[in-house]
C-alpha cells in the first residue's frame, strides 16, 4: 500500500489550488486522514516557513472516491504578524466533501504545563498488532502496513475515575522520515484518525455499528517525530443518537504531550436491510 510520502503527495495547479494523489487502496471510501493530511499540506503551502500549524478544525462532508483525485483549494483568510489562517475546502466531482480551517503561529515564550502522562507498558513490552491479528483484520489493515500498532490490552488499562470508555495505542512509522517538522505534523494530521473512534466502541465491541468521522479538531502542542514510538491515550465521554464523541492526547517516550486531538463519530446502529 502507499507509503506516507505517496499518501501525501500534491500537485500545485494554482496559486492556492492543489491536486491530491490518487493512491493504491482497498477502501471503500478515501481514508479520512488521507483527507485531512493532504488538506494541511495544501494549507502548509501557502504560508511562510516561519510559521509553524498549531491547529486545525476539519469536517467531513462527503464520501470520497478513492480512485478519484482530490483537488483542494486553500483561502488565505488571515496573515498576521503572529498568526496565520487559511481555510481548505477538498473537492471531487464539483462537491466539497472536506472543510477544514488551519491556523498557524510564529511561536513565542511563556509559561509551560502539562498533563502527565498515563503509566503505560511500554511499546516493546507489546506484539506488533499484525502478529496478534486474525487473517481478516490483519486484511483490513494492510492498508496501514508501514504503521507499527500497538494496543494496549484492555485488562492493562488504568481505569481513570469518571471516564466512562478508554482506550491506549502506541504507534510510529516504521520508516525514518524527513526531518522537516511540518511532514510530522501532517503524517500525525493522517494518522491521528486512525483507532480514536474505536475508543467509543470500547463498551459495545458486539453491538454492530456503521462508523464515519464526522469532524477533526487537533492541536500541535510540541515538537516531535512520527516515526518514533507516540501513545495515543484515547477516551469517549459520550455517545448516543447514533453519534460519539471522542478526545485523545498524544505523548512521545521522553513524556511530553505533544498533541491533542477531538472528534465526533458516526456510530449508528445497523438497521436490517
Amino acid at each position: 500500500m502507499a507509503t506516507i510520502e505517496e499518501a501525501l503527495e500534491l500537485e500545485r495547479l494554482e496559486r492556492d489550488i492543489f491536486r491530491g494523489a490518487s493512491t493504491k487502496t482497498q477502501l471503500p471510501r478515501t481514508f479520512g486522514g488521507q483527507v485531512a493530511g493532504q488538506a494541511l499540506v495544501s494549507a502548509v503551502r501557502t504560508v511562510d516557513p516561519r510559521y509553524q500549524v498549531h491547529s486545525l478544525h476539519g469536517y467531513f462532508l462527503r464520501p470520497g472516491n478513492p480512485a478519484q483525485h482530490t483537488v483542494y483549494e486553500v483561502e488565505r483568510i488571515r496573515d498576521g504578524r503572529s498568526f496565520c489562517t487559511r481555510r481548505v475546502t477538498g473537492i471531487q466531482d464539483g462537491q466539497a466533501i472536506f472543510t477544514m480551517s488551519a491556523s498557524f503561529h510564529v511561536g513565542d515564550e511563556g509559561p509551560e504545563h502539562q498533563d502527565s502522562m498515563p503509566n503505560v507498558l511500554p511499546p516493546d513490552n507489546l506484539l506488533d498488532a499484525q502478529t496478534t491479528m486474525s487473517p481478516e483484520r490483519l486484511w483490513a489493515m494492510r492498508e496501514w502496513e508501514h504503521w507499527d500498532i500497538r494496543p494496549l490490552p484492555q485488562d492493562q488499562i488504568a481505569p481513570r475515575d469518571g471516564l466512562a470508555s478508554q482506550q491506549q495505542v502506541w504507534f510510529r512509522y516504521r520508516h525514518p522520515l524527513p526531518d522537516e517538522p511540518v511532514f510530522h505534523i501532517c503524517t500525525l494530521a493522517y494518522m491521528s484518525d486512525m483507532t480514536l473512534l474505536g475508543s467509543s466502541k470500547v463498551n459495545h465491541p458486539d453491538e454492530p455499528t456503521q462508523n464515519a468521522s464526522l469532524d477533526h479538531a487537533m492541536w500541535f502542542l510540541r515538537p516531535f517525530r512520527a516515526d518514533d514510538w507516540l501513545l495515543y491515550d484515547q477516551n469517549s465521554p459520550s455517545a448516543g443518537y447514533g453519534r460519539a464523541l471522542t478526545g485523545g492526547r498524544i505523548f512521545n517516550r521522553e513524556r511530553q504531550l505533544v498533541a491533542a486531538v477531538v472528534q465526533e463519530g458516526l456510530i449508528r446502529t445497523l438497521r436490517e436491510s
